[in-house]
């Protein structure tokens, strides 16, 4: 792995134990909660959390209505990522409500993934 901001390396340990992300989708099972970021004018950021408890924590206020859904990341890592960076989305890993989290790129995020996806084989 690359050098890590500690943020990373713990959302990494985590998702790396249960092989899943978390994100918060609507009752509809089609939306899913994304933000401004707080980085870059006019780009989307989708908060995403390494565990159903810390994503679950988030569920009140503007986002009452969304439950913690779980990504596995094998899917997140064939499906996803492209999809984020094809439209310009940032990924927001463990997202603490303060707008203080790391906004990364998805394929940054994907090379440090596809690190802990290989192991777990």
């Amino acid at each position: 792995m690359s050098d890590l901001t500690p943020a990373l390396a713990a959302f990494i340990e985590n998702v790396k134990d249960g092989q899943c992300i978390w994100g918060l989708q609507d009752e509809t099972g089609e939306g899913w909660v994304v933000c401004d970021s707080v980085e870059f004018e006019d780009t989307d950021v989708m908060p995403l959390w390494s565990s159903e408890d810390k994503a679950k924590a988030h569920c009140s206020d503007e986002w009452a209505n969304y439950q913690p859904a779980a990504i596995p990341l094998v899917d997140f890592l064939e499906y996803w990522v492209s999809d984020f960076n094809d439209d310009g989305v940032l990924i927001g890993i463990d997202w603490d409500g303060e707008n203080d989290c790391p906004e990364l790129d998805p394929i940054e995020l994907a090379q440090e993934l596809a690190d802990i996806e290989e192991e777990s084989k």
